[in-house]
């Protein structure tokens, strides 16, 4: 399908959130009827108020009336939105296309593609390469899209031969990709998350690795040597594989050595930068994704030089292990985006001093047990709120991890974490949870914990 099919088309646009509108933006330009479907909660009246300027779009909130439905041409799905609702199966069984928001700007892209994956590290990852593609190619023909929250049908139109586009791909996204191919992919790792979304582990770990299903031989996959499951794929991965390993030696790829970055090819090792000295991030997480940020701008064809000089001068992505200030002789640390068991593992792990930490939220139905254990001693207290706070707790004391307090507020947890801190001590926000029930989103609980610890004496 090509964009200009959609032309005259009655598309169903189904989310009114910055994928929504992205989608509904694109597919008015190219000439379709849309009509922009929220079954949440909002009105008519808030879904039109959300429309650009111009847009002719029909909006319909609540239920949506069996005779739109039965007009609906090709159906476009914002992430949050399950492809098993009984009315996607509906416009399925009738062969209507479902397609997502990344399919939908990719059909339009006229440049290069780098995508990237991974239950952790996504962001960080997507960023760095990005600023080493702009340094390689040029701001103004460098894009950055996907679920780092610019959508891809915003930019795809700017698009041309001499452009990158770098994608931030979630697994919600990857569900509704159908001829989405990107020259170079990469798989960071994949450990148990949103399982509520997806329900089995195997098939989290199919919509992962869609993104590199139609890549060819002529393409490149990058991949995690350490995590399982990326190991487990290289075997039939339809690209040429590179990996980056922080616990092995390659003889071709990228592994970490004592405090160096090397990369071997053929067993011929070479030393690109010491991870003390030339990186600003922290953590051993960091190690990984700045390896894997080098073998994607490597494969889309950027010089070393360049490469290593971005990432000299690279910090840490807001709400990814962010140092926040140090406020009494307390460092505060904000790792909002910790938002699953593993994720938060590594926050963890990037403390180098005795820390409170903030954990809870919304339940995914994830397990606890490898979080709890990599406590090891370093964390003083846990500070629980949310959904989840019971189910943690129970586990910690499953464990052995007793100095617990709980919290019915986010600003009580705050208070509360700064009388526990002692000098020489740290506050880590690393919640293992989603944000949703207490807050809109990562961002809003992580600019919340800035906004209190930059207001401490």
């Amino acid at each position: 399908m090509s964009g200009s099919k959609f032309a005259g088309q009655t598309c169903l646009v189904v989310g009114s959130g910055i994928s929504g509108m992205g989608a509904l933006t694109l597919l008015e330009h190219l000439g379709a009827r849309v009509v922009l479907y929220d079954s949440g909660n909002c009105t008519e009246e808030e879904l039109r108020g959300k429309l650009p300027p111009g847009s002719a779009a029909v909006c319909v909130a609540g239920e949506l009336p069996q005779t739109v439905e039965q007009s609906v041409q090709t159906a476009v799905l914002s992430p949050g939105v399950p492809t098993d609702i009984p009315l996607v199966e509906r416009l399925r069984g009738r062969g209507v296309p479902i397609l997502g928001e990344i399919e939908l700007g990719y059909l339009v892209e006229k440049g290069r593609v780098a995508a990237i994956t991974g239950t952790n590290g996504k962001t960080t990852t997507t960023t760095l390469v990005g600023e080493i593609l702009k340094a390689h190619v040029g701001a103004d023909r460098t894009f950055v899209v996907g679920n780092i929250g610019n959508p891809y049908t915003l930019e795809a139109l700017k698009t041309g031969k001499d452009t990158v586009t770098v994608g931030e791909i979630s697994s919600f996204q990857l569900e509704t990709t159908d001829t989405f191919r990107p020259a170079v992919s990469a798989i960071l790792n994949i450990t148990p998350d949103h399982l509520n979304r997806h329900h089995t582990m195997e098939a989290y770990v199919a919509a992962k690795e869609a993104i590199a299903a139609r890549q060819t031989g002529e393409d490149l996959c990058v991949l995690n040597y350490d995590n399982a499951y990326t190991r487990a794929f290289a075997e039939r991965c339809p690209a040429r594989v590179v990996f980056f390993s922080a616990g092995h030696e390659l003889d071709n790829g990228y592994y970490l050595k004592g405090d160096h970055i090397v990369k071997s090819v053929d067993g011929r090792a070479e030393e690109l930068l010491d991870i003390h000295r030339d990186m600003n991030l922290v953590g051993l997480c960091n190690v990984e994704n700045v390896m894997a940020a080098i073998a994607v701008s490597e494969g889309m064809g950027v010089p070393m030089r360049t490469i290593l000089g971005v990432i000299r001068e690279f910090h840490a992505v807001e709400h990814r292990i962010e140092f926040v200030a140090s406020k009494g002789g307390v460092d505060y640390y904000n790792d909002s985006k910790g938002t699953n068991p593993d994720a938060a593992i590594q926050g963890i792990r990037a403390m180098s001093r005795p820390t409170v930490l903030i954990g809870g939220g919304y339940d995914k139905g994830s397990e606890y047990d490898e979080w709890i254990e990599s406590f090891d001693g370093k964390v003083k207290w846990l500070v629980l709120i949310g959904q989840t706070r019971e189910k943690i707790a129970a586990c910690a004391r499953a464990h052995g991890f007793t100095n617990i307090r709980f919290a019915d507020t986010y600003d009580e947890c705050l208070r509360l974490c700064t009388e526990l801190a002692e000098s020489g001590d740290a506050v880590l926000l690393s919640p293992a949870c989603a944000s949703w029930g207490m807050f809109p989103n990562y961002e809003e609980r992580g600019r919340l914990f800035k906004e209190y610890v930059r207001s401490l004496d």
